[in-house]
């Protein structure tokens, strides 16, 4: 794969990262208050759980070309680290990994075997986007793939679709909002998703990300649905300013950590203060 790909991937990853770190801090209460006049808290900023996974993400992509399954279980339960704010079931899987478990049986433990239709696929799946920068149907197909691994509702799935489409369209040539949500539209599959997806198309004309949020949901769920289509209206309205999306999602409360990741991830151009404020990544998930 070119190197190209491997620079828009860890491109991605940083600006997931960012959003990751920032957006956790909201969640402290001394840092609350000074929201509203959108002072940032001191650094440094910590990333959770959102970037350890999305780093394994771009650690397979670089290593495997696109999305081997079984490496991403491998990698996802290596580096499992609880503390990073990982969610119960998501922790477990990856505890039973470690210990010889398969995948493909205790990915589906939740749901009456239909698996988690929680964000956690969403929320670091942006760098498949920009690895596939240009080619939506290649975004999606890899972003299916990833998900599976831990969220194989078709919910989750087509969180993770939505997202990945979104990045690969972000990633190349400039598109208005409109046809942006459109194009996205074109390759998730129906359901909970799609139709908050469509209704945030809906909502472009509206200003206010809590309006919007009231509507679409704002990720405090912790579901797919409740988390992907908010992102995404953040992501058509505020494509090149990444301060101004920053802000506009955090502002409507719910999973911001996650909500901000996956708008941070697709956006992919973090100021460098920041960057800088951020937590480094892992150095074994360089992809260059």
């Amino acid at each position: 794969m070119t190197d190209a790909a491997r620079a828009r991937a860890g491109a991605s990853l940083r600006g997931l990262a960012v959003g990751d770190a920032l957006g956790s801090q909201f969640f402290v209460p001394a840092n609350r208050a000074a929201f509203d006049s959108r002072a940032l808290p001191p650094a440094p900023w910590s990333w959770t759980d959102d970037t350890e996974m999305a780093a394994s993400v771009v650690r397979v992509l670089a290593d495997h070309g696109g999305i081997d399954q079984d490496a991403l279980a491998a990698s996802f339960a290596e580096h499992h680290d609880f503390d990073r704010g990982y969610g119960p079931g998501t922790g477990r899987l990856l505890r039973l990994v470690r210990e010889g478990g398969d995948w493909r049986v205790l990915a589906r433990d939740a749901f009456g075997g239909q698996g988690s239709w929680g964000n956690g696929a969403a929320m670091r799946v942006a760098p498949i986007g920009a690895w596939h920068a240009g080619d939506p149907a290649a975004a999606a197909c890899d972003a299916a793939l990833s998900a599976e691994v831990t969220h194989p509702h078709p919910e989750a799935v087509a969180g993770a679709v939505a997202v990945a489409v979104a990045a690969a369209l972000a990633a190349d040539a400039p598109r208005p909002p409109g046809p942006f949500l459109d194009t996205v539209l074109a390759h998730v599959p129906a359901g909970a998703v799609r139709d908050g997806v469509a209704e945030a198309r809906r909502l472009l004309t509206l200003s206010d990300p809590r309006a919007v949020a009231g509507v679409l949901g704002n990720g405090r769920l912790v579901a797919a649905h409740d988390t992907v289509p908010f992102t995404l209206w953040v992501a058509a309205r505020h494509r090149d300013d990444y301060a101004t999306a920053f802000w506009a999602t955090a502002s409507a409360g719910g999973d911001v950590d996650t909500t901000c990741a996956i708008v941070g991830g697709i956006l992919a151009a973090p100021p460098a203060p920041w960057l800088a404020a951020t937590e480094p990544l892992p150095a074994w998930a360089d992809p260059v």
